[in-house]
């Protein structure tokens, strides 16, 4: 049994849901200790439970540990299932991270499966469902995995109440990635999401976007939406010819919305400026390359979660992923493929 220390690196929960992944593919128990160490409240919180028992759903896995607050899990996965699951969070937790945790051993398991999920939709510090549909999955089908998805509702921070469903298949024949240049921009939008906010909001989130940067009219979009309580999110989006990126930033009660519309213009322009194709996030979600065929990607300095998450694929696989500097803002991440891949 591998022993995962959550402590290391930048000590959060993205250390729990990767082991967990990766040990539900593998067939190979793990224990985990140390959850989420680094954070202002430790241990499992609703929604890393309910990505343990998701990865316990599609696997059969024997759990330990699996309660609000432990620091401690064991989980011993058996055969990965194909088939409909619903998974609900309960809070307005990240229904995203849910689907990450499951979605590459769904993947390769042996048939079509449905997911319904509910919950969070547009999280601060968590992809976003219009991040995992516009940004994520299209490069996951540069690699030949595929899965399709559907919001039925926004849920935002802290009602929650969202709920969206992805239909993933099986894979058949699996490529390395090469996405080592963004290609050329065929278009670019700035897009406001609100609900239950007065419209002023999103107004003066458009205008200062359009007063800090080459912002044509119809680039700058406002969507309204229903949801269970207010929320707000800006998104920045590039569609290259190789990539989409999707730069998000979730309004906030305590930020004015010019300053939410700032974080997300400074991230844009440190995204542009640097020319590569991978943003900092999309970085972080690349896991599935190891378990494929691998493959390079070239991308913005590594953060402190992209590295700890290639020192635990290391620690769980033995693969050794190099991450060197190329040249200005530009770095290149190598994974090697697995030899399972199909």
């Amino acid at each position: 049994m591998h022993t995962i220390d959550g402590s290391q690196g930048e000590g959060g929960g993205q250390i729990f849901r990767s082991t967990l992944t990766l040990s539900t593919c593998q067939g190979e128990p793990v224990r985990i200790r140390n959850i989420r160490a680094g954070r202002r409240k430790p241990g499992l919180m609703r929604q890393h439970l309910v990505c343990l028992h998701a990865a316990q759903a599609i696997s059969g896995a024997q759990v330990t540990g699996d309660e609000l607050g432990s620091t401690e899990v064991t989980f011993k996965p058996g055969k990965v299932n194909a088939g409909e699951y619903r998974f609900a969070i309960g809070t307005a937790g990240s229904t995203s991270l849910v689907f990450q945790t499951i979605l590459l051993p769904l993947l390769l398991a042996d048939g079509v499966s449905e997911v319904c999920l509910e919950g969070g939709t547009h999280n601060k510090q968590a992809p976003s469902f219009d991040f995992i549909q516009a940004g994520f999955l299209p490069v996951m089908a540069q690699m030949g995995y595929r899965a399709e998805v559907q919001l039925e509702r926004f849920g935002f921070y802290p009602a929650g109440g969202g709920r969206w469903r992805a239909r993933i298949y099986p894979v058949g024949e699996l490529k390395p990635l090469a996405l080592l240049e963004r290609g050329a921009v065929l278009s670019k939008e700035a897009l406001v999401t609100s609900a239950q906010i007065p419209g002023h909001v999103a107004d003066r989130e458009l205008r200062h976007i359009a007063s800090k940067g080459d912002w044509a009219a119809d680039e700058l979009q406002r969507r309204q939406v229903d949801s269970f309580g207010p929320g707000n999110i800006v998104s920045l989006r590039v569609y290259a010819e190789h990539v989409t990126e999707v730069i998000e930033v979730v309004g906030e009660k305590q930020l004015s919305s010019e300053r939410v519309a700032g974080r997300a213009v400074k991230e844009f322009n440190r995204y542009m400026e640097a020319g590569v194709p991978v943003g900092e996030h999309l970085a972080d979600q690349l896991l599935p390359m190891v378990l494929g065929r691998g493959g390079r990607f070239r991308t913005l300095a590594p953060s402190q979660h992209l590295l700890t998450n290639i020192e635990v694929i290391r620690q769980l696989t033995g693969m050794e992923i190099s991450v060197h500097r190329e040249g200005g803002h530009a770095w290149i991440v190598s994974v090697p493929g697995s030899t399972q891949a199909r």
